[in-house]
């Protein structure tokens, strides 16, 4: 499970950087104000990052309180 929520990590990772330079695009186009689809397309990645990335950072703490050694 740990192996599938790491790579998932990253795929959402790639996602979030292409909505990021796409959004970067749309404002230097600068033909009037980007849909706000554009302008809050990486939020939805950013918080499956956030996610994935806390339980990611917990993984080694868990796996010592488990087995009884100090952090």
């Amino acid at each position: 499970m740990n192996s599938g929520i790491r790579q998932f990590h990253r795929w959402v990772s790639i996602a979030f950087t292409i909505t990021v330079i796409a959004n970067f695009i749309a404002l230097a186009r600068r033909t009037g104000v980007p849909p706000p689809w554009v302008t809050y397309s990486p939020l939805l990645p950013l918080a499956l990052l956030l996610f994935t990335g806390l339980y990611l950072f917990a993984l080694p703490y868990a796996a010592k309180w488990r087995s009884g050694r100090k952090v």
